[in-house]
């Protein structure tokens, strides 16, 4: 069943005309109940999957008698975060302008680059296996050096975030750009079209999908290559206070610590979500038939 057109089947109706026109069309009616059922399980069931593992954290530490020290109760927890939420704020908001910074850099980059690949397999061929190679060496060795060569300013910590965001991007976006409609290519070629309208009106709309996938994972990898930029050397920032909780033995705010992290990864994928919802609308909402 195509959503869409069920959409447009009594346009203009509201109030009580509207629920006339919906109550006259039994497959409307069974494609809202179907999507309201959708909307709560994407809101109701995340929210029992958080609430679910705050209560076995809470359970073992209990069942175990783990020392405060080494794991705290998500209510020390909890009073940390209220208690010590301006010096969180404040670390935050360097996380988060490296993490954004990060992001647009690391994403735009691999988007050049794999149009560049995709048309020049040459170039290609030789490079994608150094990138490749590049991307195998481990995140917490190419800190250092990175920190050596930039210094210790944002800048290091900028590009460790966006060198996490760049290749899964220019895999997937090299993968959307070449996965185009044989069919659909060749119609393109018969009407002349020249390779820059192919790549915007055919090649870049059937990446898009790819592309949102890639950025997914990025806005959460994002703020990981900042905080592990921070852990080379930084006074400020979620990564520094991690450390820093870390040496003191203060397991609150280093749970509080983590929880803000996590809450600003889980803000990124949301924008990204988002985004895609408003740019990609061509394809039907997830679970309609």
């Amino acid at each position: 069943m195509n959503t869409r057109s069920i959409d447009t089947a009594v346009p203009g109706t509201t109030g009580a005309l509207g629920a006339l026109a919906a109550s006259a069309d039994p497959e409307y009616v069974a494609w809202a109940a179907a999507r309201q059922k959708r909307i709560w399980r994407r809101r109701v069931l995340p929210a029992l999957g958080i609430v679910g593992l705050i209560a076995l954290w809470w359970l073992v530490i209990v069942a175990f008698g783990v020392k405060p020290f080494i794991a705290p109760t998500p209510w020390a927890v909890l009073e940390t975060l209220y208690a010590k939420r301006d010096v969180l704020l404040d670390n935050l908001l360097p996380t988060a302008f490296e993490a954004a910074g990060g992001f647009v850099l690391g994403n735009l980059a691999a988007i050049v680059v794999a149009t560049i690949f995709v048309h020049n397999k040459t170039l290609q061929d030789i490079f994608f296996p150094v990138v490749l190679m590049f991307n195998a060496v481990p995140l917490v060795a190419k800190a250092p050096v990175l920190v050596l060569i930039m210094g210790n300013g944002v800048e290091p910590k900028i590009t460790i975030a966006a060198l996490v965001c760049f290749f899964p991007t220019l895999v997937n976006m090299v993968r959307g750009l070449e996965s185009v409609n044989p069919q659909a290519m060749e119609l393109m070629r018969v009407l002349s079209a020249s390779r820059t309208e192919i790549f915007f009106r055919l090649r870049l709309l059937n990446a898009l999908p790819y592309l949102f996938s890639a950025l997914r994972i990025a806005a959460s990898m994002c703020v990981i290559g900042a905080v592990v930029g921070e852990w080379v050397g930084a006074t400020v920032g979620i990564g520094a206070m991690i450390l820093q909780a870390t040496f003191n033995f203060d397991s609150p705010l280093l749970y509080a610590a983590i929880v803000m992290s996590a809450t600003l990864s889980g803000l990124f994928f949301l924008l990204v979500t988002l985004a895609e919802r408003w740019v990609i609308r061509w394809q039907p909402e997830e679970g309609a038939h």
